[in-house]
């Protein structure tokens, strides 16, 4: 059972929710990811998030969908709206919510349209997996937007959840950048596979859209090392 993440969603959908989803990282954490909270309504959706789903413009992909709670404000909205998702589960679960448009796919092979927003939220940017990836996914989202089109995404810098040294410093580990993390979920006795997942701060995301052609903008910061950021073509 790969698709562990699927399957919860799944489960949830069709009124068998028994647990939430654990996921166990390579920083020794282990965290509680709660299913009610993926198919939130946007009053219940954080501040970033919100402000995010504000700045849509015209026709929107929604990278990495999940539930798919994004994509159906948007299309309650009358935004065209494609959600996208490399878990079958997900967008199984997006279009039994009535999302009409709904892609089972990774990000790097789809190709199909342009768009004027890229939406990535829910530390979006963190499907890269590893910060030497940047420069190809920045590629490849640039071959998705229209001329005049915008990315909207947000993430974390994770420094604070390293320990500080006697004399105020932080230690991280020196051999990756410090926000690349392996995760792995646990969902009802079933491991899925491990995979990597990427926290950016804002100026290191600022260095690598810059050196792939794109203008960045902090938009709003969170109150907890989050951020929006939207970036454009330069």
């Amino acid at each position: 059972m790969n698709d562990i993440f699927g399957r919860a969603l799944l489960d949830y959908q069709n009124n068998d929710y028994t647990e939430d989803i654990v996921t166990k990282s390579s920083l020794d954490e282990e965290d509680i990811l709660p299913l009610p909270y993926l198919f939130r309504i946007f009053d219940e959706m954080p501040p970033i998030e919100q402000k995010a789903l504000q700045l849509c413009k015209g026709k929107v992909l929604d990278i990495g969908a999940g539930a798919g709670s994004h994509s159906l404000y948007l299309q309650n909205k009358g935004f065209d709206v494609t959600a996208l998702d490399s878990s079958k589960g997900s967008t199984d679960v997006c279009k039994l919510r009535g999302i009409k448009k709904a892609v089972h796919g990774s990000l790097l092979n789809y190709a199909d349209s342009s768009f004027d927003t890229l939406l990535m939220l829910m530390n979006g940017i963190g499907l890269v997996g590893e910060i030497g990836s940047l420069t190809d996914y920045f590629s490849h989202l640039k071959s998705l937007l229209k001329p005049k089109g915008q990315i909207l995404l947000d993430s974390s810098d994770i420094i604070y959840m390293f320990e500080e040294d006697e004399d105020g410093g932080i230690w991280v580990p020196d051999q990756n950048y410090y926000g690349e993390v392996e995760f792995t979920m646990l969902y009802k006795g079933k491991s899925g596979l491990p995979f990597k997942w990427l926290y950016l701060d804002f100026q290191t995301l600022t260095n690598a859209a810059e050196a792939s052609g794109l203008n960045c903008e902090l938009v709003l910061e969170g109150e907890h090392y989050d951020y929006l950021a939207r970036l454009w073509r330069k």
